[in-house]
């Protein structure tokens, strides 16, 4: 069995902001592996930190001269500068036992076949600002540690796309696809009208 690199939603009102991209990553310091740039196939170059779970995996098992596909969180300030942070590298074939069944098909269609594809992210949160002239959308992602009650665990990503003013203070899942430094909406889903807007 493949482990899909981005999980089913546990919960209706889950939050998260996930995506998986393929390139190259290249630390800006050898020594140093935690900062860096990852370099899609087209060239592009995305600001980039590994988070401490990553760091280990990718110092026992990743070639940073090979491309691999990384399971990466979000960050921007609007939607041309994107930043990611890297969490995991999926990988079927070196990090995952599949079996022989699969051994003939690419990396690619196997990820088709998980519904997914290169560049795809999973963005679910509340809709908290909407730029009709400019076609942009924010969406507030809130931590699901409840413990922790910092306020910093919560974040905002701005996403290209349009949607009507009256969905605003919605709970939204959006099916987002990166494209250079941007984050554009192609899906979207209505998962809970909040009462909040109507007060």
């Amino acid at each position: 069995m493949i482990k899909n690199p981005i999980q089913k939603v546990t919960n209706k009102l889950q939050y998260r902001a996930i995506g998986i991209v393929n390139g190259v990553y290249n630390p800006h310091d050898k020594n140093q592996l935690n900062r860096g740039t990852l370099i899609d196939d087209q060239g592009q170059k995305i600001e980039t930190v590994v988070l401490g779970k990553a760091l280990s995996l990718i110092k026992k098992y990743i070639n940073l001269e090979k491309s691999y596909f990384w399971i990466v969180y979000p960050k921007n300030k609007n939607t041309q500068n994107l930043h990611l942070q890297i969490l995991g590298i999926w990988d079927p074939y070196e990090l995952n036992d599949i079996g022989n069944e699969n051994t003939k098909k690419s990396t690619l269609e196997i990820l088709e076949e998980l519904n997914l594809s290169d560049n795809y992210f999973s963005i679910r949160g509340e809709l908290v600002y909407i730029n009709t002239q400019k076609k942009e959308l924010i969406i507030k992602i809130c931590s699901s540690h409840k413990s922790n009650k910092l306020k910093n665990n919560n974040f905002k990503i701005a996403i290209e796309g349009e949607l009507s003013l009256d969905m605003l203070k919605n709970f939204v899942s959006l099916d987002v696809i990166r494209e250079g430094n941007t984050l554009r909406m192609v899906k979207y889903e209505v998962v809970e009208e909040f009462l909040s807007k109507k007060e």
